[in-house]
């Protein structure tokens, strides 16, 4: 078990809207995005789980990955519930999709967009820096 928080890279291939759950309709631009979320049962059991095509919708990020692929994670251990400190320094840099992953918290956005993979993921694995998480794998699915 390996708890902690990862950052899910996520590519989606054209422009579309979509009903989330209770969130409503978002709409999301073709282009590259970050999800940020905890894992305290355990970072690999949680992303080989939004990565399987049949699964229960739960989590908001459930029906975007309906229509997206995630390309890349960037993740580290630790008890601690740091992802809304990483949120934080993402929106700061990039722009949040207003409410979604946040819904059990006061973050704005746990979901953040970028045209440019690059830029997304240099901005991912600074932001965890800057909140002193250290990443222990940066590297594409």
């Amino acid at each position: 078990m390996d708890p902690g928080i990862y950052a899910l890279l996520i590519y989606v291939p054209y422009d579309l809207s979509l009903n989330i759950g209770q969130l409503g309709v978002v709409d999301f631009k073709r282009g590259y995005y970050a999800y940020v979320g905890s894992a305290l049962g355990g970072i690999s059991a949680r992303v080989r789980r939004h990565l399987r095509s049949e699964k229960k919708l739960h989590w908001h990020i459930d029906h975007l990955l309906l229509h997206a692929r995630a390309v890349d994670v960037v993740a580290a251990r630790g008890r601690g519930r740091k992802e809304c400190s990483v949120a934080a320094e993402l929106a700061k840099r990039l722009t949040g999709i207003k409410g979604f992953g946040s819904s059990d918290c006061d973050c704005e956005s746990h979901l953040f967009y970028s045209p440019d993979f690059d830029e997304l993921r240099r901005v991912v694995a600074e932001s965890f820096k800057e909140c002193g998480v250290k990443i222990f794998r940066l590297g594409e699915i």
